[in-house]
């Protein structure tokens, strides 16, 4: 009977730990939805890799020569949180680019060249492999003297209860070491522990992509959907370079997770005072339209306010990595019943990072889709990812909302589980960042199998009508046993 008991205790401890992680109170600033504040000095950011019929590879790509840029000419301040920061990549890969190193030197050499420059860097404690092995990078940066903050996401909600609830009763209290690792590292590095293994399927993530640094008289942030990580430097992607009152947001959207991670950064709040104290002060051109800085949820909402606004004569197209959520595919088959213009540019999933996939959850939402009459077209690529997040609408009054970052269309990125950034911006279909965001949706849309260089195929290339990829996608999706 006393074993009974005790067995019984310990499944409604776990069960009781797994209902109040996935229902608990937020950390404050989680789901952020800033002001709309008028958009200045913006420039569109692509990454696009080109494979030519001849079987050669051109990247075209300029977003992280900007950070690189933007990071040169800082004089006071530079704020760095991005996801992936490592150089990990497939065994005997060639021709990548050593972005975390690049990243790295830029950053210590700003330091060395001015030394009363803040510096702050914050991201994914995947990194480290969750505390089981060292970042060579981080250490360089530590060493540095720059404030480096892997992000405390025992504080976020569960996006996987089934194993987070367990993994909270038995093993978080058991900590990391990254000295003591004894295992082969799936991520590439050192050897690591088992700890770092159980605490791998918690499946959550800081998995914002940003920059903010000085820029001559002004700050300026950089959303994007990039990571400084070698074995994603061949990917696709997108980004949105701007200065004006929305960098405060975006600065007010760190300092929560900061705050979460149990990091003080006073000159960050200066920094914040100092934006706000300027609007109104510094004579400013024209806005180019409005833009808003959006986290986790508040990406949903934008997005479904987009998508449920366009009707009859409005064109909505989408670019995504990852789509699964299931408002998002609603919304889309609904306004599509409303005779929208709907296009989707999907990746196929077929590749991460030298591992084959099975095409899940994108081929499945592709057919769902292609059911309910919407087009749907697949990125061209060999081994790299279509890894863009770009949501655009063209209203037939001329104007355009554009919603782009970080996150994917899927329940961990859009539901307050993972930390995400994006950017709303509201603007006229004929001013320059909706020309070039059309202009880089249209690219890929155009070139097809007929082209030379081939960015797209038709939806029959990957087509998987497989009923049972379907209802386990559907099954991933709800529970959150899944990397997406």
């Amino acid at each position: 009977m006393t074993v009974k008991l005790v067995i019984a205790a310990l499944l409604l401890l776990v069960a009781g730990t797994g209902l109040y992680h996935t229902l608990k109170p937020l950390p404050a600033g989680i789901g952020f939805l800033g002001s709309e504040a008028p958009l200045r000095d913006s420039k569109l950011l692509t990454d696009v890799t080109v494979h030519n019929a001849d079987g050669s590879t051109r990247l075209e790509h300029n977003i992280f020569d900007e950070v690189l840029r933007q990071i040169a000419n800082a004089e006071r301040f530079i704020l760095v949180d991005m996801f992936l920061f490592n150089d990990s990549k497939p065994d005997g890969a060639t021709g990548y680019r050593p972005l975390a190193r690049q990243l790295t030197e830029a950053l210590i050499q700003r330091k060395q060249a001015v030394p009363d420059i803040r510096i702050v860097v914050i991201s994914d404690p995947i990194n480290t492999f969750y505390g089981g092995t060292r970042s060579p990078w981080f250490d360089a940066l530590n060493e540095a003297g720059i404030t480096v903050v892997e992000t405390n996401l025992a504080r976020l909600r569960d996006s996987n209860p089934a194993w987070s609830a367990i993994w909270r009763v038995c093993c978080q209290w058991l900590g990391n070491s990254p000295d003591g690792g004894w295992l082969p590292n799936a991520l590439k590095g050192g050897p690591v522990t088992l700890r770092s293994y159980l605490a791998l399927p918690n499946f959550k993530a800081n998995h914002r992509k940003l920059i903010v640094t000085d820029d001559d008289d002004r700050l300026r942030g950089l959303v994007t959907s990039a990571n400084p990580h070698d074995g994603s430097s061949r990917h696709s992607n997108i980004g949105l370079s701007f200065t004006g009152p929305a960098v405060a947001d975006l600065l007010e959207s760190e300092q929560a997770v900061l705050a979460m991670s149990g990091v003080e950064a006073p000159f960050i709040h200066n920094a914040i005072a100092e934006i706000r104290q300027a609007q109104g002060v510094r004579a400013e051109q024209a806005p180019e339209g409005s833009i808003q800085v959006v986290t986790e949820s508040a990406i949903l909402a934008s997005a479904l306010g987009i998508i449920e606004s366009a009707s009859a004569g409005d064109r909505i197209d989408l670019a995504m990595f990852y789509l699964s959520h299931r408002r998002i595919i609603q919304a889309l088959t609904d306004a599509h019943q409303r005779e929208a213009d709907i296009r989707v540019l999907l990746d196929a999933n077929n590749d991460a990072f030298g591992h084959e996939k099975n095409g899940i959850p994108n081929r499945p939402v592709a057919a769902e889709l292609v059911s309910a009459g919407i087009p749907v077209r697949w990125c061209h690529t060999r081994g790299e990812q279509c890894h863009s997040k770009l949501l655009i609408r063209r209203g037939r009054e001329g104007s355009a909302d554009i919603l782009l970052g970080s996150a994917n269309f899927t329940r961990r990125n859009l539901d307050d589980l993972n930390l995400e950034t994006s950017v709303r911006l509201r603007t006229s279909r004929s001013s320059a960042v909706a020309s070039d965001a059309v202009r880089f949706f249209e690219r890929h849309w155009q070139h097809g199998p007929e082209s030379d260089p081939v960015l797209s195929h038709p939806y029959e290339t990957w087509a998987d009508e497989s009923g049972f990829k379907y209802w386990r996608y559907r099954l991933m999706e709800a529970t959150g046993m899944s990397t997406f």
